[in-house]
């Protein structure tokens, strides 16, 4: 099996550039790992806010999960005849979640919110802005358009049993929702692996967190899978490998399906909804609403004059005068106040907001101590 559209529209970058070495995905994979955004990751919060704690999982050990994932089901479909890129699936992978704001999908909900709800911010589609046009100083990644498309399509809070990639070719600049599926079998495969990835990582940092023991793990969970975030993954990518080598899908058996339900079911349950995590949505709602009104005001005192912000007290507002300078040539023709401190807030990682909140209430003492 092989995918529907011609190789080299999967290649096709925005700008042109050669990879004669390392090959076009290869070349995507460390250009990812080389920016700034991927590297805000290892301080963004997946599920549990715990800065300090190195034993819970954050958005970086995330993302490397799941490219990890594709690129075994990617190899192991291969095996059975499929013609398949398991560097492209790695490349989404790592990518994938880049466009994520501080504090996870709370920061994701709360920012939404603040722009109106409905669509108004989808971290896929972030993610895509973020490759495409915002990082390395509003140059953008210059990434393989198969890696775009999987990237803004991934859509890993998505449960459907079997996926086939789209025929046509996504107009990835105008998409606006997580309805669009990914133009490649590696697209469909990082959705998957989303899913396989954090499943099993969030049930071994709700132990940590003493949300639940693992004899709250359901019984069949246990007695077909197993407890640990290994026996999780390994299970379900053997499944995947093994009723998709023979199809022209992607997708669970109906077996392993029913037991992914189970395990959603109870992770939403006892984890996500976990009164104990809940009670940090308040904390975080404050802090991003907080520091979305200063800047507002900020904004709209000095508007693009970076030079106008070293001059302020609070160090937000200097870092906030050097974003826009860094991001002049992008900006110039940006109007809309709103977009350009939503790109600042969402690239921000946990720890820097909270330090912003701190900048914001407590400024700098005007004499320094003697």
């Amino acid at each position: 099996m092989k995918n529907p559209l011609p190789y080299s529209q999967y290649t096709k970058r925005s700008r042109e550039k050669h990879a004669k070495y390392r090959g076009d995905f290869f070349r995507d994979q460390t250009a990812i790992i080389h920016s700034m955004p991927f590297r805000r990751l290892k301080h963004k919060t997946q599920v549990f806010f715990a800065p300090q704690n190195d034993h819970v999982c954050t958005r970086i050990e995330h993302v490397m999960h799941v490219a990890t994932i594709a690129a075994t089901i990617c190899k192991g479909l291969s095996l059975n005849g499929w013609e398949l890129d398991h560097e492209m699936a790695f490349a989404i992978g790592l990518g994938h979640d880049l466009g994520h704001p501080p504090f996870g999908h709370d920061g994701e909900y709360i920012i939404n919110k603040r722009l109106g709800g409905g669509n108004a911010f989808i971290h896929e589609i972030n993610s895509y802005r973020v490759v495409e046009y915002l990082a390395n100083n509003g140059k953008g990644l210059n990434l393989t358009y198969g890696v775009k498309d999987g990237i803004i399509t991934h859509n890993g809070e998505s449960y459907e049993q079997y996926l086939k990639p789209s025929e046509t070719i996504n107009d990835i600049d105008n998409i606006i929702n997580r309805k669009v599926k990914p133009s490649s079998y590696e697209g469909c495969i990082v959705r998957f692996s989303d899913k396989i990835a954090y499943l099993g990582r969030d049930i071994e940092d709700a132990i940590v967190a003493g949300f639940i023991t693992r004899n709250d793990i359901p019984k069949e969970i246990i007695e077909k899978i197993g407890v640990t975030n290994s026996d999780i993954i390994d299970f379900f990518i053997n499944d995947i490998i093994d009723n998709s080598k023979d199809s022209d899908t992607i997708g669970f058996s109906d077996e392993k399906f029913n037991l992914i339900k189970i395990l959603k079911n109870f992770n939403y349950n006892k984890i996500y909804y976990h009164n104990k995590r809940l009670d940090y949505k308040p904390f975080a709602d404050k802090i991003i609403n907080t520091v979305f009104d200063y800047l507002i005001i900020l904004y709209d005192k000095l508007g693009k004059d970076y030079l106008a912000y070293q001059n302020k007290v609070a160090n937000i507002d200097k870092a906030f005068g050097r974003y826009i300078e860094n991001m002049h040539e992008f900006y110039k023709s940006e109007t809309n106040e709103i977009q350009i401190i939503t790109d600042f807030i969402s690239g921000m990682t946990d720890l820097y907001i909270l330090e912003s909140m701190k900048s914001i209430i407590i400024p700098k003492p005007i004499f320094s101590s003697i």
